[in-house]
């Protein structure tokens, strides 16, 4: 039975996710870094690449952060944070991804780089089930699974910025994913991982991105026009919606390139005009005032 036909249906998950214990993380930026500590905190044995050896610095360095304060807060102690530390190690060479029970890609949203990378990991991953995935928000997963030579073990497996606090994570399994697979990846995410799984179809936008690139879209057309403040329209879905953050806080954070990227994605498939990319955004993005990250976009960060 193809996958998409097993969406609307739920499974038990099965004892079959105890038999992942070693994680491949291709890519230690903000996305990337965040699904290596959930990982390591879950005490599963972590293996992060990289593709230079400054960017795998920039990596350990944020995963170091990261765990330093959340033993500072308390949300870990100063023990559990050595011993998820002891988990995780790193590499520039995929070829050390030999071993490894589920590998997660987590770098750019580009079709073309991510494809390279699963036919390398189809090279270089020795284990006949291991699971393959993506934590792309918008590349149809069957053009991955299709890139390699186990397309029924490829599945799209979407965490939220911060993975480590945000609870939520999309199963995307394409037309080509295995119903076990689909299990085994439900299990570790739910029972592993102590995340909370929904499941969506291989359809650019899964379901919550569907939901909320418009909106921001809507947020970004209506600054762009002079309709309101960049300030008044944060607050209003603050204070008027009851929203933890207003949409052009969250374009920032969430990265504006992660934004076009996903609209032009959306768009591209449906040709739907609420899904493409205002001309404000587009510039933005090629003036690389990208958010957050980069300490300037809609508001300014230091």
């Amino acid at each position: 039975m193809p996958a998409e036909l097993l969406i609307s249906e739920r499974h038990d998950v099965t004892d079959s996710m105890a038999d992942v214990q070693r994680v491949g993380v291709v890519g230690c930026g903000q996305m990337g870094a965040g699904i290596a500590e959930v990982c390591a905190r879950s005490g599963l044995e972590v293996k992060v690449a990289e593709t230079t050896g400054e960017a795998l610095e920039i990596g350990r360095t944020r995963l170091y952060n990261s765990l330093s304060k959340a033993a500072e807060r308390g949300k870990i102690t100063a023990e559990e944070r050595d011993e998820t530390l002891a988990r995780l190690s790193f590499t520039t060479d995929l070829g050390e991804f030999a071993d490894r029970d589920l590998v997660i890609e987590a770098v750019v949203e580009n079709e073309s780089i991510k494809t390279e990378i699963f036919q390398v990991l189809d090279q270089v991953v020795t284990r006949p089930d291991a699971i393959l995935a993506s934590n792309t928000s918008s590349i149809p997963l069957v053009k991955l699974a299709v890139a390699t030579s186990r397309p029924d073990q490829v599945i799209g497996i979407h965490f939220f910025n911060p993975a480590p606090v945000q609870k939520l994570v999309e199963l995307i399994p394409a037309l080509t994913t295995s119903e076990e697979t689909i299990k085994r990846a439900e299990g570790v995410v739910q029972n592993v991982l102590g995340k909370h799984a929904i499941r969506a179809q291989d359809r650019s936008g899964f379901v919550v991105n569907a939901l909320l690139i418009p909106y921001l879209l809507s947020a970004i057309r209506m600054f762009e026009s002079g309709i309101a403040s960049r300030e008044d329209i944060d607050n209003g879905m603050e204070m008027g919606c009851a929203h933890p953050m207003g949409p052009l806080k969250l374009a920032d954070l969430i990265g504006l390139d992660t934004v076009a990227s996903v609209a032009d994605s959306m768009y591209d498939e449906y040709k739907e005009p609420l899904y493409a990319a205002p001309p404000l955004l587009q510039r933005m993005v090629d003036a690389g005032r990208l958010g957050r990250k980069t300490g300037s976009g809609f508001y300014p960060y230091s």
